[in-house]
């Protein structure tokens, strides 16, 4: 089986263009026919309505199939280090821990 690697940063780039989305970071998440899938953590902005399918679909039509996301999942925050860096191994293990 050939695994498409899908650079995280450049997910979290295009979510971040999106007028509804103040901040976003993408994980790999386990998958048994791709191996790897990507996932996003978003926040939005407040008082809006999107839905994970528009997230989804607003990924899609700017990127491979390969890179287009499996989950969206919306938090009031992402996890960051005192400095600003994205926390991505917090995302990781909370996923793995609901699993």
């Amino acid at each position: 089986m050939h695994v498409l690697q899908v650079a995280p940063a450049e997910l979290e780039a295009l979510l971040l263009s999106h007028s509804e989305i103040l901040d976003a970071a993408v994980i790999p998440f386990q998958d048994d026919e791709a191996g790897e899938v990507p996932i996003a953590f978003v926040v939005q902005t407040p008082n809006n309505c999107l839905t994970e399918e528009d997230v989804k679909r607003f990924v899609a039509d700017q990127v491979a199939a390969y890179k287009r996301l499996k989950r969206v999942v919306f938090v009031n925050s992402i996890p960051k280090s005192t400095s600003g860096k994205l926390l991505r191994r917090v995302l990781v293990e909370k996923v793995r821990s609901r699993m």
